[in-house]
């Protein structure tokens, strides 16, 4: 763990450092097999007594209906599990269920982008509210992972990929965050020359 006067350089070459080391030791031959999200196409989504998550033993695991069985006819994406679940929703292919009490009750979305400026020539990020509260309710974010008032959030890329803010779920349960341009959509402003 770093010392918490650790210079921000000697945090990212001890994280960098750790993940070098895991995929090291579990490579075995094959650089990328820690990493589930970079299997061939015939190895993504295997069946649930096969992913290495659900217990083969349990005969419950093979009642489950396989993830490929259940993606085969949604629309695709390039990361992930590989299902654009934005464009579903969009579709009508898939109807989250917002309540798991009442499956009349339906969501409160919210059509609102905010934009958060980043340093550097990186574009700005754009979050976009509605796709996130068409399947959460505002308490799933607000306050324990953000605090819903501007300024108040400190958000850095080494904290999303430590699994906090915006990695609370993108890289485990929603895209992960290796296509920058997914999030970092606004291009920035050129500044008018020759005033």
């Amino acid at each position: 763990m770093a010392a918490p006067g650790m210079p921000k350089r000697g945090r990212w070459l001890l994280l960098l450092a750790l993940i070098v080391s895991a995929g090291a030791v579990l490579a075995q031959g094959n650089p990328n097999s820690f990493n589930r999200l970079m299997r061939p196409p015939e190895e993504r989504n295997p069946a649930p007594a096969e992913d290495g998550i659900h217990d083969p033993d349990n005969e419950g695991s093979y009642i489950l209906q396989p993830p490929k069985t259940a993606f085969d006819l949604l629309p695709k994406s390039s990361s992930g599990n590989y299902i654009n679940w934005v464009e579903a929703i969009e579709n009508g292919d898939v109807t989250p269920r917002f309540n798991k009490d009442n499956p009349e009750a339906q969501p409160i979305v919210m059509d609102l982008n905010i934009v958060r400026e980043v340093k550097g020539t990186m574009p700005d990020v754009v979050y976009p509210h509605k796709q996130h509260t068409q399947w959460l309710d505002c308490s799933n974010c607000h306050p324990a992972i953000f605090i819903p008032q501007k300024g108040a959030n400190q958000i850095s890329m080494a904290a999303i990929l430590m699994g906090e803010k915006c990695g609370v779920c993108h890289g485990k349960v929603a895209f992960p965050v290796a296509e920058c341009r997914r999030c970092h959509s606004r291009p920035k402003a050129v500044a008018a020359s020759g005033q």
